[in-house]
Order: C-alpha cells, then sequence, then structure tokens
C-alpha cells in the first residue's frame, strides 16, 4: 500500500540553515529509489525543526531509499548538524486530493485518490 514517510529532523544550535541546505540536496535522490513525490518543510516557529516527506508505493522501497549508500552517506557526513534520535513514521495514504494547475491558472477542480477505493473526480 502507498505511504508517506515523515522523517522529523532536528538541528542543532545555529546549524539550521546548513541542515536546511543538505535536506534540499538528499530529498531528491527519493525519486531514484521509486518515491512519487517529495518535500521538505522548515517550522516558522521553530526554525531548527525541519520536516522531510516522501511518498513511496511500497515501505520497502522507502527502506531501499534510508538504508541505501546515499542516504547512510548523508546521514555520516552531516551528522553534527541534527539531533538525535532521528525516529521516521510511515503512515498509509488513505486520501489526498490537490488543486489542479494548467497554464498557470488555477482550477476549482479537485481530484481525490482513496486508497482502496480507485479514483474519484469532482468538478
Amino acid at each position: 500500500m502507498a505511504g508517506v514517510v515523515h522523517v522529523p529532523w532536528y538541528a542543532t544550535v545555529f546549524r539550521g540553515d546548513k541542515l536546511e541546505a543538505a535536506l534540499q540536496e538528499i530529498a531528491p535522490l527519493a525519486l531514484r529509489y521509486g518515491a512519487t513525490w517529495y518535500a521538505v518543510h522548515r517550522n516558522r516557529d521553530d526554525p531548527y525543526k525541519l520536516l522531510q516527506m516522501a511518498a513511496f508505493e511500497s515501505k520497502q522501497d522507502w527502506e531501499r531509499y534510508w538504508n541505501g549508500p546515499d542516504m547512510i552517506r548523508f546521514r555520516a557526513v552531516n551528522q553534527a548538524l541534527y539531533q538525535v534520535p532521528l525516529l521516521y513514521s510511515w503512515g498509509d495514504i488513505t486520501v489526498e486530493g490537490s488543486l489542479a494547475t494548467e497554464g498557470g491558472v488555477t482550477h476549482a477542480g479537485l481530484q481525490a485518490t482513496t486508497a482502496g477505493s480507485g479514483t474519484g473526480e469532482m468538478n
């Protein structure tokens, strides 16, 4: 079942910008391991708090990314930038949606996908 992984990174003192830059480089590599999308969010209230997210069709693909050579090296090289323990969580996607953009114009249509029940469209 498709799912989204949340990795809550917390930067060490005065290293939030460096951790953000490092995550901007490593996050896109998830696509090589089967991710369908990725994102990194930085908290405005607590700039040391960053959330890395990625969607995968299977948890096995996520584990190949997380335990693969790229992420192992990333964690080793950048270990002074974040606090441990670093505990990710996997969540199954039950519904997701977005606004459709076409030629720079946002349309009011919403496409929702529900796991196990196919795709439904609302206009």
